[in-house]
């Protein structure tokens, strides 16, 4: 006995810790499903807005569409720190963007035929690829550990 050492008051054995890990862990699966959620909803909310702006505003809202459109993109790898945080985005922009450039049975449309909505298409897609694939560098700095 002369070896080992009383236990104090609130210490964590192995077993505590592992629990706390574990819930640690599951709450940030938690947050990060949600954060995927959350972009795909915006990924819907920029479609619908860019369709919208790059006709009525021609060429300022096809610039400000394609803004938006990076911007959710980009903010997605960063903020949750992953390229899946600008495929889901992604995905869901060019779903939703198809789905606005089919004409309905009563002969409307979103998307006139014309350069612009070209460009907001073609443009978008490759924003999301290029957002995609940037490279993950590490932070570097003083204050990194």
């Amino acid at each position: 006995m002369a070896g080992r050492r009383p236990a104090r008051a609130g210490a964590v054995d192995g077993a505590g810790r592992a629990d706390r890990v574990d819930r640690v862990g599951r709450a940030g699966r938690v947050l990060r499903i949600g954060g995927y959620l959350l972009l795909g909803v915006l990924g819907a909310c920029v479609a619908a807005a860019g369709a919208l702006l790059q006709a009525a505003l021609f060429p300022g809202g096809l610039l400000l569409g394609l803004a938006g459109c990076a911007a959710l993109f980009y903010g997605g790898v960063r903020a949750l720190g992953t390229r899946l945080g600008a495929v889901v985005p992604a995905a869901v922009w060019l779903v939703c963007v198809l789905l606005l450039s089919t004409s309905r049975p009563e002969g409307d449309f979103l998307f006139a035929a014309g350069v612009g909505p070209y460009i907001y298409l073609l443009g978008g897609a490759m924003l999301a690829v290029i957002c995609a694939t940037v490279p993950q560098l590490p932070l570097s700095g003083p204050n990194t550990a």
